[in-house]
């Protein structure tokens, strides 16, 4: 077995946090769910990569636009079109595992994230619009989010709770999640149809905590240096101990006999940032039973190269207790920062899907736009649709 499939068997699945419709034509995703790939997540800033940094879409883009689509709608479209194809490609593990592996998942307009009757409305559309079975989508865990979170839950729509840095909003979460599953058994629905996982960012923590450390090591502090870097890790630590104590409690017993799974937390953000530590740092300490990992394609690769895969998310866990003493000890409010990574992972989000929208219009005008005489020359360029629709590339032609 390679290091993601002997991470299968102490009970992670191991998704890719990328997406991009050459992955699909190419085969690559393929070749990803081969080697152990078992779901994938992509987000409004993966999406706007994707689908402006390369010509994989320019044809679909073409069609759209001369159709007169709107931006927004043709960025649903197109995400839309590859979530589907990786749920489709992930069908197999989905079905093999009785719905517990297996997803694709696609974010929410960001827009969206500070209203919970929007968030609502938006997650039940797109939820339909994906349709399929092995799809979640994926709402910021905002104070506006996690009523949001219970309600969704409790109409029987699979949830990828997204941008969680705290423990305390991890809570906050977790008791969404087991009242909405509540509400669902109690309107005589059926729970074992229903999936959701928490999805607790890591590296940004590091890079904040690090910077805030930094710069007290630079002004002489002493002391400190122990403590760069263990953040994250010590976070989902006893995010994963907070999962245990209670998914594992009596509570949520009651619901597992009538067949509600767990809602499983799901190491994001794993891709690291600082040259200095392992590329492996997020993924090796972190693998455990009932957990996802979602990573990029390099730490994927990274991982499958030299990455060690034993059952480590349960080891030194009075460690990572002391690391957070130590760190509220030296001063560094972890409330603060996750409140601020927060506001800025959504903000981060809703620039890129702003930034998306304006230039899909600006590429929808561009490829459907009529003839240009430039001053002074005799060139005239001519756009695709007054030459031909179906090609993938614009050209020019000397008048005679």
């Amino acid at each position: 077995m390679n290091s993601i499939q002997l991470a299968q068997s102490f009970g992670q699945e191991m998704w890719l946090d990328y997406i991009r419709r050459g992955l699909l034509t190419s085969r690559e995703l393929k070749k990803l769910v081969d080697l152990g790939i078992t779901g994938l997540t992509a987000n409004p800033t993966i999406l706007e990569k994707a689908i402006l940094g390369s010509t994989d879409y320019d044809e679909d883009l073409l069609r759209l636009a001369q159709i007169d689509k709107k931006p927004d709608e043709i960025y649903e479209i197109l995400a839309v079109e590859d979530v589907r194809a990786s749920a489709d490609l992930f069908r197999p593990v989905f079905d093999r595992t009785n719905g517990e592996w297996g997803y694709a998942c696609l974010e929410i307009n960001p827009l969206l994230a500070y209203g919970t009757e929007r968030t609502i409305e938006e997650a039940r559309r797109l939820f339909v619009v994906l349709d399929r079975p092995n799809v979640m989508v994926k709402v910021p865990a905002t104070p506006e989010g996690i009523p949001a979170i219970r309600r969704l839950t409790g109409e029987g729509i699979n949830v990828n709770v997204t941008l969680i840095f705290s423990l305390a909003m991890y809570e906050q979460v977790m008791e969404a999640y087991i009242t909405g599953m509540e509400d669902l058994i109690n309107s005589g629905r059926e729970p074992g149809k229903v999936a959701s996982v928490a999805s607790f960012f890591l590296s940004r923590i590091d890079t904040a905590v690090d910077s805030i450390l930094g710069a007290r090591i630079l002004g002489g502090e002493r002391g400190l240096n122990v403590l760069m870097g263990k953040a994250a890790v010590t976070s989902a630590k006893l995010a994963y101990r907070a999962f245990k104590n209670t998914f594992h409690g009596e509570r949520f017993a009651a619901l597992k006999a009538k067949g509600a799974r767990v809602q499983r937390p799901l190491w994001a953000s794993t891709g690291t940032k600082n040259p200095q530590y392992s590329d492996v740092k997020y993924v090796e300490p972190l693998i455990g039973h009932d957990t996802v990992n979602t990573l990029p394609l390099a730490t994927i690769y990274a991982f499958l190269d030299h990455g060690r895969a034993e059952d480590t998310i349960e080891l030194d866990v009075d460690e990572a207790k002391q690391d957070l003493k130590a760190l509220e000890d030296a001063g560094i409010s972890l409330e603060e920062v996750t409140d601020k990574l927060l506001s800025d992972g959504v903000k981060a989000f809703s620039d890129s899907f702003e930034n998306l929208m304006a230039r899909i219009s600006d590429k929808k005008a561009q490829l459907t736009g009529r003839k240009r005489v430039y001053p002074g020359t005799n060139i005239r360029v001519y756009t695709l649709d007054e030459n031909n629709a179906g090609a993938s590339k614009r050209h020019s032609k000397i008048d005679q």
